[in-house]
């Protein structure tokens, strides 16, 4: 690199370049820094001075960084390389990063969307029901939006429950048993048939786990059934079920003496 007393022609300084290429000083002084273009002179005074290679180059440089690649990969990866096949390589695995980018910006953005109609419906600011939403929403549960009708008390105890892991299994759980009680009441069979009683138990087994035995939720549970903002689809579906559930676990609390409504004991 050489050294000049004054400015000579054919060069400009490092406040020149940037200006001419649309960038800052400090990103000039950090590009050298990172070995990526260093200037091709400095004055007696210190002063960085550029030439027109030197402009190509950082041109070169931007325009590489607008594809998406970092600093690191321009210098170590891209800038080394003389076979077109090699080139073409590095700019398919950008592109596939690229591509994995779109997809999370994607799902994101729905995410967004959806959180936002969340917020609109319910009647009260409340981060921590948001933050329930956005992680439901992470995990492609369908039902994220069942999370503004639960009470915090109720929600609280999901928390102390269930992770994500075991909250989407109770979740397929349920809705098998669901689609069993619609299946049943389909095929004609009796509440109080050994398999209405088999369904039954499996599912007040479902409750108790939900619950931890405790049968103050279960008012809140039937309460948050009858809510009139439920999603249509899912009320409907609900009480199509319900036509076999209630008399299944009426049939089978009378034969095993079981008081739903009496705290569990250990």
């Amino acid at each position: 690199m050489e050294k000049y007393r004054s400015i000579p022609q054919g060069y400009m300084t490092v406040g020149e370049a940037a200006k001419k290429m649309g960038v800052t000083v400090r990103t000039l002084q950090h590009y050298d820094k990172e070995g990526l273009l260093s200037p091709s002179a400095v004055s007696d005074g210190g002063r960085r001075l550029y030439t027109d290679k030197d402009i190509i180059k950082l041109h070169q440089i931007l325009s590489l960084k607008h594809l998406g690649f970092s600093l690191d990969d321009i210098r170590d990866r891209l800038i080394p390389l003389d076979a077109p096949a090699d080139v073409a390589q590095i700019l398919s695995e950008q592109a596939d990063i690229v591509r994995k980018k779109i997809a999370d910006l994607t799902e994101s953005l729905s995410a967004i969307e959806a959180l936002k109609t969340e917020v609109l419906e319910m009647q009260s600011v409340d981060f921590k029901k948001y933050a329930d939403i956005i992680v439901n929403l992470e995990m492609k549960n369908d039902f994220y939006w069942l999370i503004k009708h639960f009470d915090s008390e109720t929600l609280d105890h999901i928390r102390s429950r269930f992770d994500k892991e075991s909250g989407m299994a109770f979740l397929k759980r349920f809705l098998q048993l669901q689609n069993e009680a619609i299946r049943l009441q389909d095929e004609g069979v009796p509440a109080g048939s050994p398999e209405g009683l088999q369904f039954a138990k499996a599912y007040w087994d479902m409750i108790l786990e939900f619950t931890n035995g405790d049968a103050a939720m279960l008012p809140k549970l039937m309460q948050m059934g009858e809510n009139a903002g439920l999603n249509q689809e899912w009320k409907q579906k609900q009480a199509q079920a319900n036509i076999f559930i209630e008399p299944a676990l009426g049939a089978y609390f009378s034969d095993s003496g079981i008081n739903p409504f009496q705290e569990e004991t250990a």
